[in-house]
């Protein structure tokens, strides 16, 4: 990068910026999640100073209130590739594989984000990316005619287009071409209220499944929903009714623990939208709606293998009658994963960051001999041990909240089906590259954190 250019970093923040303000124009309740998202989380830090002081030490409060993650759908191979193009601009980069089909929606994914400790500091937007799988239409002649009108939309301006090819050759923008590229991008995820197709056609893909009526009818992939990041998710799920907003039942992910872990999700309905069809009849869609998220420590192999088997465990259990209930029966089944962090570190269920502490440099500046071993480091003080936020996604909890706001009916629509067709690598060929291993994007921040307090203490294990 030159000096007249500007960085990926600022160029996300300035984008990620771009669409809260546009989607909180399109959908007014955003407004209303962020304005009870922040009182919940100043609540949160002035009832406890000792998470307050956990989280400036790690540089987590600085990005708590420019976090959000976004989620679209798009229809093709190109849509999909190019939008990895646009990304990369961003320092943003295609991390793990999600097949919702599994769980009757009809399409897979991965989530653009940051991947490198300054970046993700600087701010964690994240889009979590779906490709609908038109292979998943039962009907051939609605599936072609689904191909047909997809080939012929363009989800990017003549300006986005020369824009990408522009940053590419230059390795990047400067100033105004960077505020060109937010603005002709922007475009892309707009909402638009007329769709493409007729009356007829949007209703006979809705019958497929809701979702390919919303991928396939609009000119462009939406963006279907906004996220904030709260530090108490069951404060906010309780106060949203005050909001005058109306909550999923359940939260999705893990129950409440005194060290949170990986992700819980909460929403509220898709709103019912007024659309104008192509033969000039009027009518509604429904796609898009306000979620909560919070996020908790990052799970090794090991730790999520835990997880998954105590997940499936639970949801043997009859469904709850509300969500307190809901809670109470996770809560009883995941007594049995270590909820302190110390085990969740001794165990390697969880990824930590290492670095020196205030008193291992005072101690190690005054002459002191540091222990021999990581253990005996991290016990007596010298090193603190963190726990690294898990920046990524659940598949059951996406596929759930996907499910609550498209109507319960279809659910299971291609659970059967799809397992065997279930494809990371068709995913990537439309992608145009592999995505990123999560568990190995964790451990090297862990590995490097490791490597710098061993080589600053003479510690060898």
């Amino acid at each position: 990068m030159t000096l007249s250019q500007v960085s990926p970093d600022d160029i996300r923040s300035a984008f990620s910026q771009a669409m809260s303000d546009m989607y909180r124009q399109e959908v007014p309740q955003y407004g209303d999640l962020l304005e009870l998202v922040a009182n919940i989380n100043q609540t949160t830090l002035d009832s406890d100073p000792a998470l307050a002081a956990r989280l400036d030490a790690q540089n987590e409060t600085s990005r708590l209130g420019v976090e959000r993650h976004g989620a679209i759908r798009v229809g093709t191979a190109d849509e999909l590739s190019t939008l990895r193009r646009v990304f990369a601009l961003m320092g943003m980069y295609p991390v793990s594989y999600y097949d919702l089909s599994e769980a009757g929606v009809p399409v897979h994914s991965t989530a653009f984000r940051p991947i490198d400790k300054s970046s993700l500091q600087r701010n964690p937007f994240r889009v979590f990316t779906s490709l609908l799988r038109l292979e998943l239409i039962e009907d051939a002649a609605l599936r072609r005619q689904a191909a047909s009108i997809l080939a012929e939309r363009d989800i990017f301006t003549p300006g986005a287009r020369e824009l990408i090819e522009l940053g590419e050759r230059q390795g990047g923008f400067a100033r105004d071409q960077a505020e060109r590229f937010v603005t002709e991008i922007l475009e892309t995820f707009r909402w638009h209220r007329d769709a493409t197709v007729d009356h007829d056609t949007y209703h006979a893909l809705h019958a497929a499944h809701r979702l390919v009526a919303d991928v396939v009818c609009f000119r462009g992939p939406h963006i279907n929903h906004l996220t904030p990041r709260t530090l108490d998710i069951d404060a906010a799920q309780a106060a949203m009714p005050d909001y005058g907003i109306t909550p999923k039942a359940v939260i999705e992910g893990p129950p409440r623990r005194q060290w949170p872990i990986l992700l819980r999700q909460t929403s509220f309905k898709a709103l019912e939208e007024s659309v104008r069809f192509a033969d000039s009849d009027g009518g509604t869609h429904t796609a898009r709606f306000g979620e909560i998220e919070q996020r908790g420590v990052a799970l090794t192999p090991k730790g999520r293998a835990r997880y998954d088997e105590l997940l499936a465990q639970s949801r043997q259990a009859p469904a709850a009658a509300d969500n307190l209930a809901h809670q109470r029966q996770l809560g009883e089944v995941f007594a049995a994963f270590p909820d302190d962090a110390a085990t969740l570190r001794r165990e390697a269920l969880a990824y930590f960051r290492y670095q020196l502490s205030d008193s291992g440099r005072e101690r190690l500046a005054g002459g002191e001999s540091a222990p021999a071993s990581l253990d005996d480091a991290v016990g007596t003080g010298w090193i603190d041990a963190t726990p690294i936020t898990y920046e990524d996604f659940l598949p059951v909890s996406a596929a759930g909240i996907f499910q609550s706001n498209l109507g319960d009916t279809q659910q299971q629509a291609h659970a059967s089906e799809s397992r065997s067709e279930s494809n990371q690598s068709a995913f990537e060929l439309a992608l145009g590259r592999p995505v990123h291993d999560e568990f190995e994007l964790y451990g090297r921040l862990q590995q490097d954190s490791l490597e710098r307090v061993q080589q600053q203490l003479g510690i060898e294990d």
